[in-house]
């Protein structure tokens, strides 16, 4: 079954983006940033028709909840990572976006792992902070190719307001978690009680 799920046109786009991710660093390490910026850019387009045509085509899948999210972290982290050796981003910005996935992807690995919590909700912060991410990548390419005043105002202030929500959707996202674990625990206490001989 989930062989198959793999099959449906939204998760083809989404492994296509991930067949993406080498392309971009070959075309980055060869300094060839206008191809790095059209791939970098399709890859957006695949982003955006994927959950489209599963909303459309009735294809969402456990798999694709999944992977959809893995290859956009996947793409961003790789563009950050090689924009930085290039010497194009700064590392405290890269760093930054490192530790912060690094961070929530632990805590919820063990917090599905020991079984404790299953499903691990979106935030508006954290959608907010993947735009601001792409739209850095986006400008910081785009400088490469196009020296001008505004397109570096427009990186540094970019890189600056990820790095702002970077901080606060890590910020939410801990306090979140925390609200709720707290509502399981006394979920959970609450059915033990009920459960117990009166």
């Amino acid at each position: 079954m989930r062989l198959r799920e793999l099959g449906s046109a939204p998760n083809l786009l989404t492994l296509l983006r991930l067949v993406f991710v080498p392309l971009v660093v070959v075309m980055i390490q060869q300094q060839s940033y206008t191809w790095a910026l059209a791939i970098f850019v399709v890859a957006g387009i695949t982003d955006g028709l994927d959950g489209l045509l599963a909303r459309a085509l009735k294809q969402k899948t456990t798999i694709g909840q999944y992977l959809d999210p893995i290859a956009d972290k996947l793409l961003l982290s790789t563009m950050f990572l090689m924009l930085s050796i290039a010497h194009i981003i700064r590392w405290p910005f890269t760093i930054m976006v490192f530790s912060r996935d690094i961070i929530i992807l632990i805590v919820c690995t063990l917090l599905y792992a020991t079984g404790t919590m299953k499903i691990f909700r979106p935030s508006l912060f954290g959608k907010a902070n993947t735009a601001m991410q792409i739209l850095s990548v986006f400008l910081a390419l785009f400088h490469e190719i196009n020296h001008l005043e505004w397109t570096r105002l427009a990186k540094r202030w970019s890189l600056w307001a990820t790095v702002a929500l970077t901080t606060v959707s890590g910020v939410h996202y801990v306090l979140r978690l925390a609200v709720d674990l707290r509502a399981l625990h006394h979920k959970d206490f609450a059915a033990e009680s009920n459960s117990s001989p009166q």
